[in-house]
């Protein structure tokens, strides 16, 4: 039966983000619950190496880190539950989550999590999901070993996958609908020197085709127009993430796109309801600038609480 849980404050997001924010108020001895709905540690835990994280010098597994973080935390006295909020009412000074597991009330609520996978939405993608169409290189490349596949995208996410899949694949194209790379200039660096990854630049996947597994990628020129097909076994999209803070419109003010706008402080225009990490607007999408915020919403959290 759902029962209604009471705290002084709830993290959204098991991601660097959330669960630092849970480092710091848990050691503040403020009862603290992080709710999360997948697997804790965020999207982080797909990153095979991450390399731009202080304190290792030879990078760190994206799972190992992850994991140190939740040992870290838990330590200290967070909670974690796995559930997914639906909904965040306001009853007062009273914030009251909507989750699987019933109704969670908190004096402050830190938003810190919740990104879909942005998927391409064409004719093939959802039929052959599993079947030839995969977005976690980490999780499956091993399956694509001494065949040709594609990467549709052009950030550090997609070259991190590009990179990743040259272990297996006899070839990996990237395609970007763009003539130039939004990922970080060392992460182009590689991919560009690698001799198995080759480059279809103003192109989009127009559909998925193939029998029982994919078998070819029918194309398009967005600047020529021009219509072409490339002959692939597996199709990794890493088009980007979509913030998940549908529950979220009509209680806090977000950016066009969906990222929740907040100030220095990591308050949004709700008193009590703070973000952090990579759903928060113009947020840099970077573990240490997520680590770095969630500490700052933290702090002040407990202030909104005590009152100091």
């Amino acid at each position: 039966m759902a029962t209604k849980r009471e705290y002084d404050v709830v993290i959204i997001g098991g991601g660097p983000a959330g669960l630092t924010a849970g480092i710091y108020t848990a050691r503040a001895r403020l009862k603290s619950l992080l709710l999360e709905k997948g697997a804790t540690g965020g999207w982080i835990i797909n990153a095979g190496v991450v390399e731009n994280y202080p304190g290792f010098p030879d990078g760190i597994n994206g799972l190992e880190l992850a994991d140190a973080m939740q040992q870290q935390a838990v330590k200290f006295g967070l909670e974690t539950l796995t559930a997914e909020v639906t909904g965040l009412d306001l009853k007062g000074k009273q914030k009251v989550l909507k989750t699987g597991e019933g109704d969670i009330v908190a004096r402050a609520v830190i938003v810190a999590g919740g990104s879909d996978r942005i998927t391409l939405g064409v004719p093939g993608e959802e039929e052959f999901t599993g079947r030839g169409v995969a977005y976690c290189a980490i999780c499956d490349g091993y399956f694509y070993r001494d065949i040709p596949v594609a990467v549709v995208g052009g950030g550090n996410a997609a070259m991190n996958e590009a990179l990743e899949l040259t272990k297996f694949a006899s070839k990996v194209t990237v395609i970007h609908r763009r003539d130039e790379l939004r990922a970080t200039k060392i992460l182009q660096e590689r991919a560009f020197a690698e001799p198995k990854i080759e480059f279809l630049w103003n192109t989009v996947v127009e559909a998925i085709e193939g029998e029982d597994t994919v078998k070819n990628l029918r194309l398009k020129n967005v600047k020529t127009g021009e219509k072409s097909t490339l002959d692939i076994s597996g199709i990794f999209v890493a088009a980007g993430f979509r913030p998940n803070t549908g529950y979220l419109k009509s209680v806090v003010d977000l950016a066009e796109n969906g990222t929740i706008i907040t100030n220095e402080k990591m308050e949004t225009n709700v008193p009590g309801i703070l973000a952090a990490g990579d759903i928060r607007a113009n947020s840099i999408r970077q573990v240490a600038a997520a680590v770095g915020d969630g500490a700052v919403a933290a702090i002040y959290a407990e202030q909104h609480i005590t009152g100091k």
